[in-house]
Order: structure tokens, then C-alpha cells, then sequence
């Protein structure tokens, strides 16, 4: 008797020992139900600089699942793609990885999500200004590139506009959260991501300085005139222009301050006779190029020779957006200059002759002198088109870049009618202004962020009104002049120099 019972008890612990492990290996094979839920988010919504990124994860297990931990973390990717002639070269950088600190006295007791329960799990996170050092750690040429390695980039390839990036290049933000098994490999269960999307706020940087080596800026070119093709040339014309200001667009993107562009123009006769062309500006329009490699970028990516092939696992695409023409018509009031020559007859000059000098002079015997010279100037107002495009800021990161180049066609036309068409290429940035501080100065609490709260300690203490006293003696005596004591009237220091004395 005692036998079969024992037989009995042993194939029942066999029998729940094998139910319990189906039963494990269903909870395993059956996912969990996750879901990220931001506050006050919506499909369009445009995180900045100083967001608050705040939500919860609800999780929803079908079986009792056992569990070792929860991630949830605030993740920024580069990501490209290189295509090579077997298969393509995908490249990702995560640049930016912030996790949730989660108490384990949050977690239940034992490590097991019930069926049928519904989990929240909160987080909280901000958008930060600029990235840590490690997110920039391969070789690079010099600080600069590191400096602008270790920005935030913006999103680039989700949004719902054109922001004229090829497949090949993107940057992304997710919310990700992760459930961990508890099993000694640690194996994830299951995760999920809410993507968002991210325009940092970006200042203006200083002018680049470009060279002739810098294959996609053309900042000044030079065009011979004539009356028709079979006349002899009747002067050039040089046309030129500078990197305009910043293109600041709001901190939504659908909308940018406008800026403009200086065109200037030098017209030297061939023949004392010639007049000087007409002008006008007669299309315009932004390219965006895109620049990814597959490994982390020593050098600016546009400056040098700006043309990149998959050969040396690099890629770059121009996008385009046309601008409307909104110049006044040139009015042609084209400004005299006299030569060196005539300038010098004062006697106020000096005596030597200057290389512009030696140049413009005519024939090899120096008889003939150098004619007078023509210049104008055209303002070209930009106004990017936010309705139909997206602009990203300008950025590089380590495998991703975006640069923009304002591309104008000048036509110049003759008093016999003959045209003449050029284009300039000049460097055009895109900026991000900050957030409306009405909107941006609360966080979900409704408090003011650090940001706000500074800029508005710093203007009390500007405005607080000042008491200025006469210093004593002992004061006198023992400290340093200060810069009342240098810049005040005679009276002040008259009174300080009896009370001295």
C-alpha cells in the first residue's frame, strides 16, 4: 500500500513538475502586451531642447510571467546605409541613451507579472542641450568637428514633410522599453518603441571660410560681355556675394525668419564707351545636402571636394527646394569708380603704382591709362518655403551630416540685348530658435524649468535698484579702488579724499 502511494505521490510531483514547466514555456512564448503612453503627446508634436519627454509603460500579461527587470530608456541613433555591391553596409550610433531609473522596491515580490494584471510603470525624461564627450570618442581633425560631434542632431527621415534626406541617412528618437527574463542569460521578453521627433535648439555659428578647394560654394565668378558673338568684348563683369545670416526657423519648424543674401557686382569696360549690363536675379533656390559615412567622420564633410561615392564608404545626396523671387527689379544705378590714376593726380598719393594699377593699364608701353570701373549691389531677401518642406538645422554628427547651399542665377543683359547667365553657390545655415517662453517657461508640473528660472533671477537682479554710499575710512584704507571709485564725479572722490585725510 505504502508502495503505491509512494508511486502515486511521485508521478504527481512528475506530472505538476511538467505542467509547471509548459506552463513557463508558455508564459514565454505568449508576449506581453506593452504600450508607451507620452503626456500631452500627438502624432505631429516637436520636441526641443529642454522638453520633457513624460509618460508610462502599461504591461499586460496574458500568463503568469516571471521577470528580472525593466528598461526604459530615451534613445537617439544615427543610422546609414552604404551600398556596396554584395550586400548593403548598415551603420548605427547611438549618441544618446538615458535610462529610467526604476527602485527595485517597485517591482512586485516575487519578480512575477500576474495574468491578467495591468502594470504602469512611470518615466520621466529631458531633452538635453548638448551630448557627453563619449558620444564623439573616434579620431578627429580638430576641436571643432568635436565641438559640433557632440551636439544634439534632429530628427531626420520621419517627419511629415519632405526634409529632403535620402533613405541612406537618417537620425531617430525613440522611448524604448524593454522586459528582461529571469533566466541567467537575461534574455529580452519583449520590447517596444514610441518614436519622436527632436529639433534642438541651434545658434548661428561664425562664416565659413571658404576656398577654391571647396568644390560646392562658388562665392564669386567673372563673365565676359559683348554686344553679340561675332563683337569684340566689351568688358567683365564679376559677380560675388557673402554668407548671409542664419535662417532661424521656429522651434516647430513651420515657420523661419527671413534673412538675405548681398550680391555684389564690378563692371570693368573693355572700351571707354561700354555702359554697364543689366541685372537680375532670375531664380533661386536651397539644396540640401546630406552627407553619411559608414564609419565616424575625421573632417568637415563639406569642405574639400564635397562629391562622395560608396568606394570609400561614404554617400552624399542633394535635395532641392526652389525659393520665390520676391527682389525688387534692379533699378541699374551702377555706382562710378575713377582709376588709381586719376585718384593720384591730387599729389596726396603715393607715387609707385599699385599691381591693380599695372594691370589695368592697357597696352605693354604704358601709355594707355586704366578706365573708370562700375559696381552695384543687390539685395536678395530668402524666404524659406516651411509650408511645404521641412528644414532640419544644419549639423554634423559622426556619421550623419546635413549642409545647405543657396544656389542664385544671375542673368546680366547688354545694351544690344546679348544675355549672360551665372550661378553662385553660397553657404546658407539653418538655425532653431528657442521655444516661446509662454509655452516652454512651465514643465508638467506647471513650475518654471531651471532655464526660465535663471533668465529671471537674471533680470531682477539687473533691474533691483542700487544704493551707492560714500565708503569709510577703515574701507578706504584697506581695500583696492573699486569701479565706483574710478568713474564717479569729483565730488565723490573729493568727499573720500577729506574723509581720508
Amino acid at each position: 500500500m505504502s508502495r503505491r502511494q509512494s508511486l502515486s505521490e511521485r508521478s504527481s510531483i512528475i506530472a505538476n513538475n511538467l505542467f509547471s514547466g509548459y506552463a513557463r514555456r508558455l508564459s514565454l512564448l505568449v508576449r506581453p502586451d506593452m504600450e508607451i503612453h507620452i503626456d500631452n503627446h500627438y502624432a505631429k508634436k516637436v520636441y526641443s531642447t529642454a522638453s520633457v519627454v513624460a509618460g508610462h509603460v502599461d504591461i499586460t500579461c496574458a500568463a503568469d510571467t516571471p521577470f528580472h527587470r525593466v528598461h526604459i530608456l530615451l534613445l537617439g541613433t544615427a543610422r546609414s546605409r552604404i551600398d556596396g555591391v554584395n550586400i548593403p553596409q548598415i551603420t548605427e550610433h547611438t549618441f544618446l541613451k538615458l535610462e529610467m531609473p526604476i527602485p527595485a522596491a517597485s517591482y512586485p515580490t516575487p519578480r512575477v507579472l500576474e495574468a491578467g494584471a495591468t502594470y504602469k510603470i512611470p518615466f520621466h525624461f529631458v531633452v538635453p542641450q548638448a551630448l557627453t564627450t563619449s558620444a564623439c570618442s573616434h579620431r578627429v581633425a580638430n576641436g571643432a568637428v568635436q565641438d559640433h560631434h557632440t551636439r544634439l542632431p534632429p530628427s531626420m527621415g520621419a517627419w511629415d514633410r519632405d526634409d529632403l534626406a535620402p533613405a541612406m541617412a537618417q537620425v531617430e528618437y525613440v522611448v524604448r522599453a524593454r522586459l528582461f527574463r529571469d533566466d541567467p542569460s537575461q534574455s529580452k521578453v519583449f520590447e517596444v518603441a514610441h518614436p519622436i521627433n527632436v529639433l534642438p535648439q541651434t545658434f548661428e555659428d561664425a562664416p565659413l571660410s571658404i576656398s577654391p578647394t571647396d568644390t560646392i560654394y562658388a562665392m564669386s565668378k567673372t563673365k565676359t560681355l559683348r554686344k553679340n558673338i561675332l563683337s569684340a568684348k566689351s568688358g567683365k563683369v564679376t559677380v560675388s556675394a557673402t554668407q548671409p545670416p542664419a535662417a532661424m526657423v521656429s522651434a516647430d519648424g513651420r515657420s523661419a525668419a527671413d534673412t538675405s543674401v548681398c550680391v555684389d557686382l564690378q563692371f570693368d569696360p573693355a572700351t571707354a564707351d561700354a555702359i554697364p549690363p543689366k541685372v537680375a536675379i532670375t531664380a533661386a533656390k536651397v539644396t540640401a545636402h546630406s552627407y553619411w559615412s559608414a564609419s565616424g567622420v575625421q573632417t568637415m564633410p563639406n569642405l574639400g571636394d564635397g562629391l562622395r561615392s560608396p568606394a570609400d564608404g561614404r554617400g552624399s545626396y542633394p535635395g532641392a527646394a526652389n525659393l520665390a523671387i520676391t527682389a525688387p527689379v534692379h533699378d541699374n544705378s551702377w555706382k562710378q569708380h575713377l582709376p588709381q590714376q586719376a585718384r593720384r593726380d591730387s599729389g596726396y598719393g603715393s607715387e609707385t603704382a599699385s599691381d591693380s594699377d599695372n594691370t589695368r593699364s592697357g597696352s605693354k608701353n604704358g601709355k594707355k591709362t586704366s578706365l573708370m570701373h562700375h559696381s552695384t549691389r543687390v539685395q536678395v531677401p530668402v524666404k524659406l518655403p516651411t509650408d511645404k518642406k521641412m528644414f532640419i538645422p544644419t549639423f554634423h554628427s559622426c556619421i550623419v551630416s546635413r549642409v545647405y547651399v543657396l544656389n542664385l542665377n544671375v542673368t546680366l543683359t547688354t545694351g544690344a540685348g546679348s544675355t549672360v547667365h551665372t550661378t553662385l553657390a553660397v553657404p546658407l545655415q539653418i538655425g532653431v530658435m528657442p521655444p516661446d517662453n509662454n509655452q516652454a517657461a512651465a514643465d508638467a508640473t506647471g513650475l518654471p524649468t531651471f532655464e526660465a528660472a535663471t533668465q529671471d533671477a537674471e533680470v531682477d537682479a539687473f533691474l533691483r535698484p542700487r544704493v551707492i554710499t560714500v565708503p569709510t575710512v577703515e574701507f578706504a584704507h584697506d581695500a583696492l579702488p573699486g569701479y565706483a571709485d574710478i568713474s564717479g564725479g569729483a565730488h565723490m572722490r573729493g568727499s573720500r579724499l577729506l574723509a581720508a585725510h
